[in-house]
């Protein structure tokens, strides 16, 4: 066993950079000690979730089967937006709740089984849900999912505080976005090899091992070593939203950085028009869609290392160089929808920039989880995730039908122009950010 504690102790200063473990900031002392340990049950836990987040996912595998159980277009439609909204809006009403309990990972294990339980129900609609019946039925348990994504969202990031020390979190983070690239990378490698029109049967296993990935996300939470923290200013769901809305009139950065993750949505939501206007030039279907996971994981795999490590320097830096990654990729790919030759026709220039933006949407999450753990305190860090994000989630249920209407109107092209705009607005918001690393 002290063997295996002195491996493990490091394997983490290797991926680290440091060799003195017991360097903390802004963690409880017992904790230093603990930090290896953590560290590597961290990136167990973030394999699970983001293999179970591909295999379940709301771009490409539910409207797949909602596709297969005859479920009507417009049940299809509502896919993402519930998958991505229930998980960030309702998060500042269980902020409340979360800070009474001085240990928190409970509510983070309690997300991934809910998780692991919907996904479960998924399968067995795969093999038997029809039609109006049963789209209804998948929409029902996606709200469930994107309820206990919220929780475990949260929570996980409040255990990483109280864990990991400062520093040390953006290089946590980034390798386990290279974790993520790899189990993205292997979702790409079965979607390819499943076909056009995967059958039931098929839909069902891969929703399966999803739960299985969230049932091994809860295991290495629940083994998560978590020093008691303070639970002062616990408050209820209506306490928690106007103690938040306050925090945003006292704390000026707070709400700077809010301003500046806002502005940075043009990273994501510029990503599936990418994939559109490959699609629309080349004509390919599932196979482009295929190579556009794989490449997506490969460029994750690759960049989130690096931006953690950079991240931990200056977590703003980040977020400024990812906005003007941003741009540079969305004039990118509107001007391969212009230029002309028959190269153009072809999926992979769009592989190429989605790979591009990916990297760079790697740097945008990063540096904006980074900052927002760093900036907040132990005792607010619960509420500041969640009010953030709850911001967020309702600024994409707007934003998002606003940027699909003017998709139709506009064309995804001269979309990625306006996205690019909002992307400028992002480096000059990003710029006037206070570094937070620096601070004791």
């Amino acid at each position: 066993m002290a063997e295996r504690n002195i491996s493990q102790t490091r394997l983490f200063e290797r991926l680290t950079g440091d060799e003195d473990n017991r360097l903390c900031d802004d963690i409880p002392e017992q904790a230093c000690s603990e930090q290896p340990h953590n560290f590597f049950l961290h990136l167990w836990a973030s394999l699970g979730n983001k293999l179970a987040d591909e295999l379940s996912s709301a771009r490409l595998v539910l409207p797949w089967l909602m596709g297969i159980i005859g479920a009507p277009i417009w049940m299809v439609g509502l896919l993402v937006p519930i998958r991505e909204s229930g998980a960030l809006l309702p998060q500042v009403f269980v902020a409340g709740f979360i800070r009474l309990k001085p240990k928190r990972k409970g509510v983070w294990v309690a997300g991934a089984v809910l998780q692991a339980l919907a996904a479960l129900i998924l399968a067995v609609l795969a093999l038997t849900g029809r039609g109006s019946l049963g789209g209804a039925g998948v929409l029902i348990v996606l709200i469930l999912l994107s309820l206990a994504r919220g929780l475990s969202s949260i929570a996980s990031k409040d255990v990483m505080g109280k864990t990991i020390a400062k520093r040390r979190r953006g290089t946590l983070m980034g390798w386990s976005g290279s974790v993520a690239g790899g189990a993205t990378l292997a979702a790409g490698g079965v979607l390819m090899l499943l076909g056009d029109r995967p059958g039931n049967t098929a839909l069902a296993v891969l929703l399966s091992v999803a739960a299985l990935s969230w049932l091994l996300n809860a295991f290495c939470a629940a083994r998560i070593k978590e020093v008691p923290g303070a639970v002062d200013g616990g408050e209820n769901a209506w306490g928690s939203v106007k103690l938040g809305l306050s925090l945003l009139k006292k704390d000026r950065t707070f709400l700077h950085f809010n301003v500046a993750r806002a502005l940075l949505l043009s990273s994501a939501l510029a990503l599936p028009y990418i994939a559109l206007l490959g699609q629309q030039q080349s004509g390919s279907e599932l196979s482009g869609l295929g190579l556009l996971v794989v490449v997506s994981g490969l460029a994750g795999m690759v960049a989130s290392p690096i931006w953690g490590k950079l991240a931990d320097q200056s977590s703003r830096r980040v977020m400024h160089n990812a906005a003007i990654g941003t741009v540079a990729c969305c004039l990118l790919g509107a001007s391969f929808a212009w230029l002309p030759g028959t190269w153009t026709q072809s999926v992979w220039p769009y592989a190429v920039v989605y790979a591009l933006l990916v990297i760079v949407h790697h740097g945008v999450r990063l540096g904006r989880k980074t900052y927002i753990v760093d900036m907040a305190s132990q005792d607010d860090r619960a509420l500041y995730v969640a009010l953030s994000n709850t911001l967020t989630g309702v600024l994409m249920l707007l934003v998002g039908g606003v940027i699909g209407g003017l998709a139709q109107w506009l064309g995804s092209a001269a979309l990625l122009l306006l996205l690019a705009l909002t992307a400028v607005g992002a480096i000059l918001s990003a710029q006037k950010l206070p570094e937070v690393e620096q601070q004791s």
